[in-house]
């Protein structure tokens, strides 16, 4: 028989629990509309872990407080592995793309500051690109250079300018895809809104995806003075590549809408969420915490604006997501109190969009990259020395 494909498909999916390896279901349900796949999930159960684990203690650590150059990292915004094992580390504070074998072993040291070919003003992201080759991008020009996989400077371009912005606006690369493509993001500050576009290997619009809810801005007025601050607790727009797809959501909502490479939309995946309100003791400590960070401005005067600022009606549904490098898409939950670090919790969906269960990754990790065996990221004690990790990661029950 021949199901109807806009009947709602109850899809189970197992998930075990680190307390005693209980297992629950997952109830998915899976439908059609105009040719859009809508994924619809429930919430794993509170507590419950999927049998995914982060091994105890990191494999391969780069990074010491002090010792030889290469190993002193300032600014270790990003990194990524190559299929060789060598770990790429973006140093920004040296605008050098640091290169470590994979026991940690520094091997070479590519770029560095200038304007030259292969050099940065002001590096901050390195990925890999297609066919074995290395691909890093940087600021103030939004500029895009291209390494082969012996660290040779092949070219640099920039992103295309789009007539309808301003320079200080353009769009700027934030992810390559693996066919090639580079995920470009208009965002100007003062707006409540993105573009997204896919840019080719030139910097030329491949397609657009569209434009989407950003950040809420807020003018603050004081006297002829204005100052731009955002909603307290307010949404925030989030991307990422998925396999073949680019997602693209925002924090205010748990969906995700998943794009093919010509700008239509192949999926929507969406997880259940109770939001949850922010309490007076919430608003309090937020603005103890931007208080905090300034030294510049009184704090009676900073406070003072901060208090006229609108607050969200609630907490946002999620915090950031990413995808793995067999497909999988991870959002992270929302972490309500900075007081408070705990392991990262993660909700993890399969190439479908079907959730699976969470996951916790080490607390503390800002994470570059997820790959089928390893997780990549950086990590910082407590006296801010800055470590680049690998930690392995094994996939298992389901």
């Amino acid at each position: 028989m021949k199901l109807n494909p806009l009947l709602a498909l109850l899809i189970p999916a197992s998930l075990a629990c680190e307390r005693g390896r209980s297992t629950a279901t997952l109830a998915t349900t899976v439908r059609d509309s105009a040719g859009i796949r809508i994924v619809e999930n429930a919430a794993p159960p509170e507590g419950s872990r999927l049998g995914w684990t982060i091994g105890p203690e990191p494999t391969v650590t780069i990074g010491v407080a002090e010792g030889e150059e290469p190993y002193m990292l300032y600014g270790a915004i990003d990194a990524a592995r190559l299929d060789d094992g060598r770990i790429v580390v973006a140093n920004i504070g040296t605008n050098e793309l640091r290169v470590f074998d994979a026991a940690g072993t520094h091997l070479a040291t590519w770029g560095g500051r200038g304007e030259g070919p292969g050099e940065f003003r002001s590096l901050w992201r390195v990925e890999p690109w297609p066919g074995d080759s290395i691909i890093a991008w940087y600021a103030p020009r939004l500029g895009v250079s291209v390494f082969d996989a012996q660290g040779n400077h092949g070219r640099s371009f920039t992103l295309a300018h789009n007539e309808a912005v301003t320079p200080m606006q353009s769009f700027r690369p934030e992810y390559a895809t693996g066919d090639g493509s580079i995920l470009s993001i208009h965002m100007p500050e003062d707006a409540d809104t993105i573009v997204v576009q896919l840019r080719g290997a030139e910097g030329e619009v491949r397609s657009s995806l569209g434009t989407h809810p950003g950040m809420e801005p807020y003018l603050y007025r004081e006297g002829e003075r204005s100052m731009l601050f955002w909603t307290i607790f307010g949404r925030e727009p989030v991307w990422a590549t998925w396999g073949d797809l680019v997602v693209v959501g925002h924090t205010g909502r748990y969906e995700l809408r998943a794009f093919r490479a010509d700008g239509s939309v192949a999926r929507i995946v969406r997880r259940d969420h109770a939001p949850r309100v922010p309490t007076e003791g919430d608003l309090e400590a937020y603005i103890e915490r931007q208080v905090s960070y300034s030294s510049l401005t009184p704090a009676a005067e900073l406070r003072r604006r901060y208090e006229s600022v609108p607050v969200a009606a609630h907490f946002p549904a999620f915090e950031s997501v990413r995808s793995d490098a067999v497909g999988h898409l991870w959002v992270a939950e929302y972490e309500f109190s900075e007081e408070e670090r705990p392991p990262r919790l993660w909700t993890v969906f399969d190439p479908e969009g079907r959730a699976l269960g969470y996951v916790e990754t080490p607390e503390g990790l800002w994470i570059h990259e997820i790959g089928e065996d390893h997780v990549l990221g950086t990590t910082y004690d407590e006296l801010d020395v800055e470590r680049v990790q690998l930690w392995a990661l094994e996939r298992s029950d389901g």
